[in-house]
């Protein structure tokens, strides 16, 4: 079994990048997930109300700021953030530095409605619940290629079943994976308390069950039904749907595609 992809996600809920290295960091892969777009109140903008959030492209410029791209207000250069440090309506984080302004009006245009860009200055400000067992919460996602497959599968024979138009395989992207592995047994994942990636030992915090933002196709922003519906039917307990897991690091080092991966 090995690592067949890295991503990170530099601006949440924008397009990801695949990448053959990354570090980890306590608190998750370095440079996942540190900015992130709220409305004037400071609370979220989330995919389900503005499914183009999904087609921004977000990479981290060298000195520390974000190359924005998008159809509509086209690219931007936002410099390192070093605004104000405004309160969160969040319930995993109280407070995050603003952008400059152009990137306000930038995801304004965009959104077509206000918006603002902040940055999280401190990632360890992020926690989650005990319930879920980690420090952090930005731990990495972990899915397999072998679930993904089967997930396909059972779509397909519901499909049947409903005489239906078989859907195109699902883009992997839809679960904003951290790590994708192969060679495992479908869910597997499913059993691990604990599992070794390269010379990175992590501890399995929790299952992750999905929300909303899967149902939304990263490619063409258009929503479905899929893979919500399959998953209730054959991923369902304790009230939610379940597709991945979450894993919080014990040592620190470098990931790389190619990696073994070694559950404990």
């Amino acid at each position: 079994m090995e690592l067949a992809e890295i991503r990170t996600y530099p601006l949440k809920s924008a397009k990801g990048i695949s990448r053959s290295s990354a570090r980890v960091l306590p608190w998750g892969l370095e440079g996942d997930r540190r900015w992130g777009v709220v409305d004037p109140l400071g609370e979220l903008i989330w995919v389900g109300e503005h499914p183009r959030l999904l087609s921004v492209s977000a990479v981290e410029t060298p000195e520390g700021g974000l190359h924005l791209s998008a159809e509509g207000p086209g690219e931007i250069k936002v410099p390192p953030a070093t605004g104000d440090t405004i309160p969160l309506d969040c319930s995993t984080l109280d407070r995050a530095v603003l952008a400059h302004a152009d990137a306000h009006e930038w995801f304004t245009r965009l959104l077509g409605r206000p918006a603002r860009l902040v940055w999280l200055d401190d990632p360890g400000r992020r926690t989650i619940t005990e319930k879920q067992g980690g420090l952090w919460d930005g731990p990495l996602h972990l899915v397999s290629r072998s679930s993904l497959r089967l997930l396909d599968d059972w779509i397909t024979e519901g499909a049947a079943e409903r005489q239906e138009q078989p859907p195109c395989p699902l883009d992997i992207a839809r679960f904003r994976p951290n790590v994708v592995i192969d060679g495992e047994e479908p869910f597997a994942e499913d059993a691990w308390a604990s599992v070794r990636i390269g010379e990175i030992d992590f501890r399995v915090s929790v299952a992750c069950d999905r929300c909303a933002t899967t149902i939304w196709d990263p490619a063409t922003q258009e929503r479905g039904k899929e893979p919500l519906r399959t998953l209730a039917k054959h991923r369902r307990w304790d009230g939610n749907t379940w597709f991945g897991i979450r894993l919080v690091p014990r040592n620190l080092g470098d990931l790389r595609v190619g990696d073994e991966v070694r559950p404990g």
